[in-house]
């Protein structure tokens, strides 16, 4: 900040807080107008009837006790529960809470370094870099990483509280300390580094080892030794949550490849954040240039970290917390197919941002020429990033946005491919989603994912009619994956649409057994009930449908109409009214006009 500046440092700081408010509001305020997009938002919230039916003791038994998704994180279901109350499946509500997370973690990531270091400007650079880099949008803009933003929330409030323990360290402050990294790992387990990330600040800017010089290793210990515990045991439990045991894996030595490919990817992308995807497909080769190149680069950042710790500690504080909490996403341990993710570096970019904020000042000695550079530069870098940001962030508009940009940046995504024909089903281009589905089958690199596929081009051709290539495409997903619900679902809706409702029947039986959850499930069944004669087993089927969700029209007015039949005028004209007042008043109509119902 230029020296002849005449403002008190608590206005200075308000300026910051108020800048990166509305810095960061200006960046991603346009999230308010995205719908979902169909990659896991279905999982979290869209087809999710447990979240559908809001914050019911049941449900918050529910998000404590489930790895649904394949994540132990009750905080972020409960999140979204809550969530569902407010703003029912209106995507804007989901949006702005991760947006208005996003910003009271880089709220807090400023005062946290201003108070460790008590350097206004680098800390107010450092959280201005979390706020408006473009690798943060997909952890920002994309619902189904509440989780994220969530987690990274609680990641620094938990510091903020470690801090205020270091300067006046009682009890009550560590149980604080302890607490927030619980929230933080029942949001999202990645942050099971924090306890590292705890010694790297003890180091600097803190400075506590200079109070310590013996004992240093039962010092930390004993101080750290809970938290390593906590972070133990969520270790365990996020790996038996993931674990997949029919799951096909990439070679260990493929993912140690990548693994060291993708960690110097990220840091090129840091600084031209050009090209983002929401998938980025598996290699299935890396050229030997690729892999020494990325084994020498590490290595000579790393020697260089550690042979200045002494003169810039920063450095090497900042290298480490960026190496130390990629670690658990740089896929070592396989998680998903793909190479890499943007929202991996949400919170390792900070380290980054540490290591800019005090490292390049220093490469102007003189005041006079730092104020001259370093400003303009900082100004104009941010200004990048922000630009950048908006315009990613705009991609994430709607599933078809999202993935034609995608396969724009990247080849032969077969994930790309499949998505972009769920939305333009969505949409009622069936026969341009069947091309997608096409292109993506034709990619050799699909691996197991084809069954997904299959399954997608399978629903396609039911709703164009062609229900033997149907019934092909959803075979050939059952042989691949004998445990898979959705396949067996839709089978029996082109089986219910052929007539043949005993296999119908047996096919949604299959599918509610693998995914009891599952509230349309119920229903197709309680239509093909109903249509052989079982009226009071289709009953019980619709009051389990809205049971899981209970604002569903479509239940409602199916069972409007099995009560109807049975002569039940009372409780059909109650479902009939019910339906219509949720938005579909087709059965009121017909009754009223029968003159069952007024």
């Amino acid at each position: 900040m230029p020296h002849k500046i005449n403002i008190s440092l608590s206005k200075q700081k308000l300026i910051v807080y108020i800048f990166l408010i509305l810095a960061t509001l200006a960046v991603y305020g346009q999230v308010h107008q995205f719908d979902f997009v169909n990659i896991d938002d279905g999982v979290y919230v869209t087809l999710n009837s447990r979240v559908q039916s809001g914050m019911t003791p049941e449900n918050l038994f529910w998000s404590f006790f489930t790895t649904y998704a394949e994540f132990w994180h009750p905080l972020t279901w409960l999140s979204l529960m809550f969530d569902y109350e407010l703003y029912g499946l209106n995507a804007g509500g989901y949006h702005m809470t991760n947006l208005i997370l996003h910003i009271l973690s880089t709220l807090l990531l400023f005062r946290l370094f201003h108070r460790m270091t008590e350097a206004l400007w680098p800390s107010a650079f450092v959280a201005a870099f979390f706020a408006l880099h473009p690798l943060h949008v997909e952890s920002v803009a994309w619902i189904a990483e509440r989780k994220d933003v969530l987690s990274a929330f609680f990641w620094m409030l938990t510091l903020c509280l470690y801090v205020s323990y270091v300067e006046n360290p009682t009890i009550k402050r560590y149980l604080l300390v302890l607490c927030g990294f619980v929230l933080a790992l029942m949001s999202k387990p990645v942050v099971v580094t924090l306890p590292v990330i705890m010694i790297l600040l003890d180091y600097w800017p803190l400075k506590r080892f200079e109070s310590q010089k013996s004992n240093l290793f039962l010092w930390q210990l004993k101080e750290k030794a809970p938290f390593f515990v906590l972070s133990a045991v969520f270790s365990v439990a996020a790996y038996l949550a993931q674990y997949n045991p029919t799951a096909i894996n990439y070679p260990l030595g493929s993912r140690i490849n990548n693994a060291l490919v993708s960690f110097v990817t990220y840091l090129a992308k840091t600084f031209w954040p050009r090209e983002l995807a929401v998938f980025y497909p598996f290699p299935l080769q890396i050229s030997v240039w690729q892999f020494f190149g990325a084994i020498m680069l590490i290595l000579f950042i790393s020697i260089m970290a550690v042979l200045m710790i002494k003169r810039l500690p920063f450095l090497f504080t900042g290298w480490m917390w960026y190496a130390i909490t990629i670690l658990p996403v740089i896929g070592i341990i396989q998680v998903g197919k793909q190479a890499m993710a943007d929202r991996y570096t949400y919170l390792p970019l900070i380290g980054v941002g540490i290591m800019l904020a005090w490292g390049v000042p220093l490469l102007f000695k003189r005041e006079n020429v730092r104020q001259k550079v370093v400003w303009p530069v900082g100004i104009l870098f941010l200004s990048l990033l922000a630009f950048w940001t908006w315009q990613q962030c705009s991609y994430w508009k709607n599933g078809m946005e999202l993935f034609n940009h995608t396969l724009r940046v990247t080849k032969n995504n077969y994930l790309a491919h499949n998505n972009l024909g769920l939305a333009l089903v969505a949409e009622g281009k069936i026969e341009e989603a069947v091309a997608q589905y096409n292109a993506a089958l034709d990619i050799k690199s699909l691996m197991p994912d084809h069954i997904l596929v299959y399954n997608n081009r399978g629903i396609a051709y039911s709703r164009l009619g062609l229900y033997q290539k149907a019934l092909d495409d959803l075979n050939q997903a059952i042989e691949r994956k004998p445990d898979y619900a959705d396949a067996y679902g839709n089978r029996g809706i082109v089986y219910s649409h052929l007539g043949q409702n005993r296999l119908a029947f047996e096919d949604f039986n299959k599918a509610l057994q693998l995914n009891p959850d599952q509230a349309d499930l119920y229903n197709n069944r309680g239509v093909v009930c109903a249509k052989l004669g079982f009226y009071r087993r289709a009953i019980e089927d619709f009051n389990e449908a809205i049971r899981l969700k209970p604002d569903d029209a479509d239940a409602f007015y199916k069972r409007g109409v099995v009560y109807l039949e049975q002569g039940n005028k009372e409780l059909g004209c109650r479902d009939a009214h019910r339906a219509c007042e949720l938005g579909n008043c087709g059965i009121l109509k017909s009754a009223q006009d029968k003159g069952d119902c007024r």
